[in-house]
């Protein structure tokens, strides 16, 4: 990945919610690159859901659908 798409993703990464921005952005530098090209797409689907969906998802409030269930996983441990 070059930093082009780096700085788009981390761009991405930036909410509206202090908390989202931390665990998203954290993930991104810390263990992004370690995923497979299918987490890394469903990374970035992920970052286009609304952020009240995003915080009940990695807060455990709402359980992900299936397509995230992964992915919120990993960035919750």
């Amino acid at each position: 990945m070059d930093s082009r798409q780096l700085d788009r993703l981390r761009w991405r990464c930036r909410r509206g919610l202090l908390e989202l921005d931390l665990a998203l952005g954290n993930f991104l530098d810390e263990r992004y690159a370690k995923l497979s090209v299918e987490e890394q797409g469903a990374f970035e689907r992920l970052l286009a859901l609304p952020d009240t969906t995003l915080h009940d998802y990695l807060q455990g409030l709402n359980p992900p659908t299936e397509e995230f269930e992964q992915i919120v996983r990993k960035i919750r441990q």
